[in-house]
């Protein structure tokens, strides 16, 4: 066992410099023992330093800035802001720091595209203390002078890598140029590349580095699988597995085009089924989103946008349908399952001529993928190869 593991299991919320207001709040809202990354990160926020955290998805990162904001915000004025790359994930965010802003009377706003301007302007309106949003329509706002940054004092970036991969870049570069130097940063994420490094030593002040799990570690508890088949074999295999699993499955598409397509398939397969993609609009997304969670759907076809921004518990197959074009987002992907220390298997789909793509996220897991043969599917070349 770990000091990581020592350290959770023997530790409580109360060693940890947290005010004792917000640890009954933690008490009611059965938070007993820290995660790894919480242990460690929250004593050094709440004492004002940056910081770089660096924890597998689906470990409490969210609180683990959550709780020193709330308590930092109590004790001096100014605005706590959150960027998110994702609606789902700030959406998220924000429905976790309802418990403890309420607590101290905190207003909150969470701005982000795809919703109607007018209440995110009513929320700011009302002079927040936490705004939780992302980058794009935080511009926006700024832009019409309905957010003024000059008083933020405490800012974090979560999934940042994820920022960048999205495109996000120069929208953050423009938000960080506005806001005033003299604050708290923290960047928390899975992995943690080299442009994530730069935005560190440019815009934090001496950042500590808090690494629970090197980056591109997998989730714990979460079984790995992949099958090699030609493209035109996909669908029959995915059927004979949601045959397979009973539990609910969260399936990835590379393509919001292919999403589609999967979910009229598995619609006539029987199975109950929804979308989640930029082509849905945020009401049929948080639909999807709210339905996979209720159980109406027992199937969730995403594409990357939700690889970050979906917390839901005991999800029992991650299926990756298409690999995805970048090796960091098969960390995110499967990270879905096995949440909050429970169990979970993650199943990937590889096509011959992907063995450039299977290499790269074995060299970022730093693990091999068991490959798995099935009667049906006829074996080629390279799975042959594996399987020695």
């Amino acid at each position: 066992m770990n000091k990581d593991n020592i350290a959770q299991n023997n530790q409580t919320f109360y060693g940890l410099g947290i005010a004792p207001k917000i640890l009954d709040i933690l008490e009611r809202i059965k938070f007993k023992t820290p995660t790894p990354i919480q242990f460690k990160a929250i004593p050094l926020a709440i004492s004002g330093k940056d910081i770089v955290g660096i924890a597998q998805t689906g470990t409490g990162k969210t609180h683990s800035f959550l709780i020193p904001m709330v308590q930092r915000l109590v004790q001096k004025e100014g605005v706590g802001l959150v960027l998110a790359p994702t609606r789902e994930l700030a959406i998220q965010i924000h429905e976790a720091c309802q418990p403890l802003a309420c607590a101290f009377g905190m207003k909150t706003a969470c701005l982000i595209g795809g919703a109607p301007m007018e209440p995110q302007v009513h929320a700011l309106r009302k002079d927040p203390r936490m705004v939780i949003a992302t980058p794009g329509r935080l511009i926006d706002h700024m832009s019409q002078w309905n957010f003024i940054p000059d008083n933020v004092v405490m800012l974090v970036l979560d999934e940042a890598d994820r920022m960048l991969d999205m495109g996000f870049a120069p929208q953050i570069d423009k938000i960080l140029r506005f806001l005033p130097r003299d604050r708290q940063t923290m960047l928390f994420s899975a992995t943690m590349p080299k442009e994530i490094m730069n935005i560190a030593s440019r815009h934090m002040k001496l950042p500590l580095s808090v690494e629970i799990a090197p980056s591109g570690t997998t989730a714990e508890k979460v079984t790995q699988e992949l099958f090699i088949l030609k493209k035109e074999a996909k669908p029959r295999l995915l059927k004979q597995l949601l045959s397979q699993y009973h539990g609910s499955v969260l399936l990835f598409s590379r393509t919001k085009y292919n999403a589609r397509k999967i979910v009229r398939s598995i619609r006539e397969m029987g199975h109950s089924v929804s979308e989640i993609h930029s082509n849905r609009s945020l009401v049929q997304r948080k639909d999807a989103l709210e339905g996979f969670r209720s159980g109406k759907y027992r199937i969730l076809v995403a594409t990357d946008i939700a690889s970050r921004g979906i917390d839901v518990t005991g999800i029992e197959l991650v299926l990756n349908y298409d690999l995805p074009e970048d090796a960091d987002n098969y960390v995110h992907r499967i990270g879905r399952t096995a949440r909050a220390g429970h169990k979970g298997h993650a199943i990937s789909f590889a096509t011959p001529d992907q063995e450039r793509d299977v290499r790269e996220i074995e060299k970022l897991i730093k693990a091999n993928l068991p490959v798995s043969k099935h009667s049906d599917i006829t074996l080629d070349k390279f799975s042959k190869k594996r399987q020695r």
